[in-house]
């Protein structure tokens, strides 16, 4: 199995790599792991993955700098069915645009918004920062054996703005940050988490390595 993590000026990269290589190796999953700017390499891998770190509209402006790779995304992943995680910004870009300082259209996979955090509890600092648990609003493979609720294990979040989805079907887990923000948004083939499996040791191996066996 090959995975691609697109490299477009955003996102712990190497972070991410390692990740992916540790969660194959320790669930037996033959699987090489290559971090590319090649639209040609993400329309050969088995599983695509995009990062991304920083501002929404910068991450989008960098993923059209690359020529091709917008279409190589879309024919991958929405023609012909090949599994997608984005992760953190690269979660937020599969909304339909961002908020942040300026209205950015997003690649409009999942319908909804970007916008920012707004805590009614004044003593909620922003950005959201730290280790919370899930809550699941509905089942998915790639949250298999991740024990979520209040007793479950945490995963780490670093973020300012969420997403908004349309459609409820849409949100596979929550956060309670003072309301419940999107944590997990998923349909078809496509998959997209608002915190940093890469750092969130138990949950975020378990949740690559659900990711990488997973077979919509």
């Amino acid at each position: 199995m090959n995975v691609a993590i697109i490299d477009y000026g955003s996102g712990n990269l190497h972070s991410a790599a390692k990740a992916f290589e540790r969660a194959a190796r320790e669930s037996g999953i033959a699987t090489a792991v290559i971090v590319t700017a090649d639209p040609e390499a993400v329309s050969r891998a088995d599983r695509v993955v995009l990062p991304g770190v920083g501002a929404f509209p910068d991450c989008r402006q960098g993923l059209l700098a690359i020529d091709g790779m917008v279409d190589a995304l879309e024919a991958a992943v929405r023609d012909r069915g090949k599994p997608f995680l984005g992760i953190c910004v690269g979660m937020q870009l599969l909304a339909e645009r961002g908020l942040e300082h300026h209205e950015t259209p997003g690649l409009g996979w999942i319908k909804g918004t970007v916008g920012p955090i707004k805590p009614k509890d004044p003593r909620l600092k922003i950005p959201h920062m730290g280790w919370n648990n899930l809550e699941l609003r509905q089942r998915h493979a790639v949250l298999e054996g991740v024990p979520t609720g209040e007793n479950g294990l945490n995963a780490y979040f670093v973020h300012s703005f969420h997403l908004m989805a349309s459609d409820v079907t849409d949100v596979i887990a929550t956060v309670d940050y003072g309301e419940a923000l999107t944590a997990i948004v998923g349909r078809d083939t496509i998959v997209g988490v608002q915190f940093h499996p890469e750092k969130s040791q138990t949950v975020g191996l378990r949740l690559i390595s659900n990711f990488l066996r997973w077979r919509p």
